[in-house]
This record gives C-alpha cells, sequence and structure tokens, in this order.
C-alpha cells in the first residue's frame, strides 16, 4: 500500500472542490498499475464524492441543493457549535470513496471526478488517498 495526503483550503461554507488532478498524481505515483484507491477525508465535517467533473455548474448545483436541503429541515440541533448540518450532510455523502486502479490510473467514466465536499468551510482540509495493489 502507498498513501499520500491531499491538502485542500475551502472558501466557502458548502463548496465541491476538484482533487481529481491530485489522485490521479498519487495513483501515478505510487506505481500501482491494477488495484484499489480510497480516498478518504479525516474531517467530520467534510465528505469525499465522485460526480462530474467537467461542467462546474454541477458542483454548484450540489452546494446550493446543500445548503437549500439543510436550510429546509425542521429540526432543533442541540451541538453547541453550530454546525450539526455539516456533521449531517458528512454523513449522508459519506466519508471515503474507492475506485479501481486500470492501467495505473484511476478508473474514472468519462465526465467524472473525485470532489472533496465541504459543508463547514472556510477550512483546510487534508484528504488521504491510499492505493493497493491487486
Amino acid at each position: 500500500m502507498k498513501t499520500s495526503d491531499i491538502s485542500v483550503q475551502t472558501n466557502e461554507r458548502y463548496e465541491f472542490v476538484s482533487i481529481t488532478g491530485e489522485v490521479k498524481r498519487a495513483v501515478r505515483e505510487s506505481g500501482v498499475e491494477e488495484g484499489v484507491c480510497l480516498v478518504s477525508s479525516a474531517h467530520t465535517t467534510a465528505a469525499v464524492t465522485i460526480n462530474e467533473d467537467y461542467d462546474r455548474d454541477v458542483a454548484r448545483d450540489l452546494a446550493a441543493a446543500c445548503r437549500s436541503l439543510t436550510g429546509s429541515l425542521d429540526a432543533s440541533f442541540e451541538h453547541a457549535e453550530g454546525n450539526s448540518d455539516s456533521h449531517l450532510l458528512t454523513s449522508l455523502f459519506g466519508q471515503s470513496q474507492q475506485i479501481l486502479v486500470r492501467g495505473g490510473e484511476p478508473d474514472l467514466g468519462r465526465w467524472q471526478g473525485v470532489f472533496l465536499a465541504e459543508f463547514d468551510g472556510l477550512r483546510s482540509r487534508t484528504v488521504r488517498v491510499a492505493v493497493y495493489p491487486a
């Protein structure tokens, strides 16, 4: 297994930051030709997701939908920090993603990319990438 960290600076409370290039670089540098890549957020208020990375409007639309969803909740959160919505979204999206590695590259579809999903920004985040050979 080869591991590496990706540093991400977020600028919005809800934001989807493409880390596709960094994940591809980590896989290439691992030297693994066939296997699995695990991309994991080291935070309780930021997730990792895979979605369209061709049209940047998709990432903006997802962030807008998250704002709308949490704004429409009829819930009284008790967490003193005031970011229970962030914890909820992280749980719904998931803290990690697995991607097959084929030919030394992440096996992503034509339009797919890997995103850090920020739900409590402005933050400095760390995403961990572990690449396992088959």
